[in-house]
């Protein structure tokens, strides 16, 4: 019989996989988390989370947190799309507020301050970060966790992180680097766009290269090995983002996040983003053939016809294609964007464009820029340059960032 745990009004069975996260550690007052354990008793601690912030057995890091003998929770810090999850569509701020419940704050990182204010953390000595990053240079939860960790080192206080698997694995690496007149928040710091490393890991390599001097803590997670994907873990997936509701959807988001840069649907406004493309414009048909002759490995394009309830082309009917992933080890979703930009712009020139800015509070650069860290993929991809070529002008990009993460990863 599986051990027991009380819920208020509810008992549920204990669930052990075989990877346990930083909260679960913390929890269980594991031998993984005595240092973060040391470092927050006796202190009041700002809790940096969202709705996935979730134990093997989902509940929440708010309920396993809050009222805990040996430490007390002061104020709750939450990043895009809101502490629970419920703004749906990106680049939509919220607002603090106030929780009854728990006669606590609650301070947006995703509004009119994205760095939290030094009086935010007034009365708190030490935070707390337990974020379920889906392993894209993009994924704005990361940024929030380094503006964080820069308030934390200015206040002098301890920034402590629950650490999560990367649900990509630890191993593979896509995509150009981010060179630094590209930094924006979604890309702070220079790093590829898929970057195989946790959020423990890519805070520690960050506090040191970009000498933060935060005093940092990270619960390591038990069990993970790096080749591992999610579904190998055990754990419950819970959306980390309104539009990222499978680990489908976070193996494709490393390139067809790029397609937010243009003014083709991503799939926002549908119930499968990131896994369906298309625009007004496209046949279906010429572009699944299209992509078919790129003979990309682990991937099968089926053409269709879709219609967005909002964001681009909202109540238009799109053509385009649904990208079905079969092989995902052989998989490389950037490479897959690349392709399919090649195809857009040779089939649909007249038609197929750039979008302009703002994006992601970057009010000059282009938006493809900033997500592919220069400018140097808008101009291969009008240039003419085949995909194989601009694949493989990122090889020394990832030999420099293979390197320069190498010693600051965690989990070997």
């Amino acid at each position: 019989m599986p051990a027991k745990l009380e819920r208020p009004g509810r008992r549920i069975g204990l669930r052990v996989p075989p990877v346990a996260t930083g909260l679960d550690l913390l929890v269980a007052s594991a031998p993984q988390a005595e240092d973060v354990l040391r470092v927050l008793r006796g202190r009041r601690v700002g809790l940096l989370l969202n709705q996935a912030s979730v134990d093997a057995s989902l509940r929440h890091a708010i309920d396993l947190l809050v009222g805990r003998p040996d430490f007390s929770v002061g104020a709750l810090f939450g990043p895009q799309h809101g502490i629970w999850g419920t703004t749906q569509d990106n680049m939509v701020e919220w607002e603090g507020f106030h929780d009854p419940r728990l006669d606590l704050p609650v301070y947006s990182l995703y509004g009119e301050h994205r760095k939290p204010p030094l009086h935010t953390l007034d009365g708190l000595d030490a935070m707390l970060v337990d974020l379920f990053d889906v392993g894209a240079r993009y994924y704005t939860f990361l940024w929030t966790a380094t503006l964080v960790m820069e308030a934390c080192a200015e206040r002098g206080i301890p920034l402590c992180v629950l650490d999560r698997p990367n649900p990509l694995n630890g191993v593979d690496l896509e995509g150009p680097f981010a060179e630094p007149a590209f930094a924006s928040f979604v890309g702070r710091f220079p790093v590829a766009v898929r970057h195989g490393m946790t959020m423990g890991e890519l805070l520690t390599m960050f506090n040191q290269t970009e000498q933060i001097g935060c005093d940092l803590h990270v619960v390591r997670i038990a069990g993970w090995e790096r080749r591992q994907w999610f579904t190998d873990t055990g754990l419950p997936w819970v959306m980390p983002s309104p539009n990222m509701p499978t680990l489908d959807t976070a193996i494709v988001y490393p390139g067809m996040c790029m397609v937010e840069g243009t003014d083709v649907s991503e799939g926002r406004g549908t119930t499968r983003p990131f896994e369906i493309v298309g625009a007004p414009w496209v046949d279906g048909v010429d572009l699944a053939r299209a992509l078919d002759a790129e003979e990309l490995p682990g991937v099968i394009f089926r053409p269709l016809q879709f219609e967005p309830t909002f964001q681009k082309h909202a109540r238009q009917t799109c053509g385009g294609v649904a990208i079905h992933v079969v092989d995902r080890d052989s998989f490389r979703s950037v490479q897959m964007a690349v392709a399919l930009f090649v195809a857009l712009r040779r089939l649909y020139g007249g038609s197929f464009s750039w979008k302009q800015p703002p994006y992601e509070y970057e009010a000059v650069k282009m938006p493809i820029d900033i997500l592919a860290g220069s400018t140097r993929l808008r101009s291969q991809i009008d240039g003419g340059v085949a995909a194989s070529r601009i694949v493989a002008s990122w090889a020394e990009d990832l030999r420099v960032f293979e390197a320069m993460r190498r010693e600051f990863l965690l989990y070997r």
